[in-house]
């Protein structure tokens, strides 16, 4: 069968795309499409975004949104406001006033971040399930889909390409990996995964994990930082404190079956300490864990006994 891949810049990251079917060309511009559908509807730095819409009439009026955006929100909610949990999709304003990533990004004064933070939380979120309708009761209040979109996207295309029978694909956006099918290059029919190794360069990988139809997520704090005077900021955020947080983790790999699933644990479970990710995980459905701390230890779950080949003969693995 005709294999097509393709790599495209878009949401801010670069994304692989593989397709194996007798239609993968025409499937593969379709995905492009679909792509640039969601790009425009979910992200929070376009000022011509769906979510914009809504960010923009904070304070003002309630906005109706496409059933998928309105789905997306009320997932994002309902985890940010599970009990002890660092996801948040209320942060916008702290998020953009930090901006690590980005070219304009500072150390904002403490003063400032005390302020956004009273636009931060995510109970205020008013859903109205008849209408579809979203309303930020204060004015300064953002929601920020940045921690699930990507995971959100990811399924909604590899369903319509199972729909379509293909006969293997994935996407890889910027990391966030989700696949369908098996492998073509592996006897095995799995799919091997490189985790970035988080004191080397991108592209260096510290262990690998086998996968089968399944997603991997993987945050770290690595991956954005902002360095002010002597101190180093990284990109996750406490959303109790404003701050970037405290954490003896550098990163966490969530494999699932569904790659919102990856995004929502990755976040709800970030600072958190290292055993505890295990510990929890390990009471989840189709969710596994990769722990890296930042003294190279790792911790992984129990679903993940055999599927690991670690790259260097002393890494020292705790399950």
């Amino acid at each position: 069968m005709p294999r097509s891949e393709a790599s495209i810049h878009m949401m801010g990251t670069i994304i692989d795309l593989m397709i194996d079917s007798n239609e993968s060309k025409h499937l593969i511009s379709q995905v492009i499409d679909d792509l640039k559908v969601y790009d425009k509807r979910f992200s929070a730095n376009q000022l011509q975004s769906e979510l914009m819409a809504v960010n923009q009439q904070a304070g003002i009026t309630p906005i109706a949104v496409h059933p998928e955006l309105y789905h997306l929100i009320k997932i994002g909610q309902l985890h940010s406001t599970a009990k002890s949990s660092y996801l948040n999709i209320a942060l916008g304003p702290l998020i953009k006033i930090w901006h690590i990533g980005f070219n304009d990004a500072k150390k904002p004064i403490d003063y400032k971040i005390n302020t956004v933070l009273k636009l931060t939380d995510p109970n205020q979120i008013q859903l109205h399930d008849e209408t579809r309708t979203v309303f930020l009761p204060q004015k300064g209040m953002e929601i920020d889909l940045g921690a699930l979109a990507k995971g959100f996207i990811a399924d909604q295309i590899i369903r319509k390409l199972r729909h379509n029978k293909v006969k293997t694909a994935y996407i890889n956006l910027g990391g966030n990996f989700l696949s369908t099918g098996l492998s073509s290059t592996r006897k095995s029919g799995e799919y091997r995964i490189g985790i970035q190794d988080p004191k080397k360069e991108r592209h260096q990988y510290l262990l690998a994990v086998d996968t089968s139809n399944q997603s991997v997520v993987t945050s770290g704090v690595y991956e954005r930082k902002l360095k002010h005077e002597n101190n180093s900021f990284h990109h996750i955020f406490d959303p109790k404190t404003g701050y970037p947080i405290k954490t003896d983790i550098a990163s966490l790999t969530i494999v699932s079956s569904t790659s919102i699933d990856g995004e929502i644990w990755t976040t709800r479970l970030f600072g958190y300490p290292a055993k505890e990710i295990a510990t929890i995980v390990n009471t989840l459905t189709n969710v596994e864990s990769i722990v890296i701390t930042n003294d190279s230890n790792i911790y992984i779950s129990k679903g993940l006994k055999g599927k690991i080949t670690p790259f260097n003969s002393a890494l020292k693995i705790i399950d």
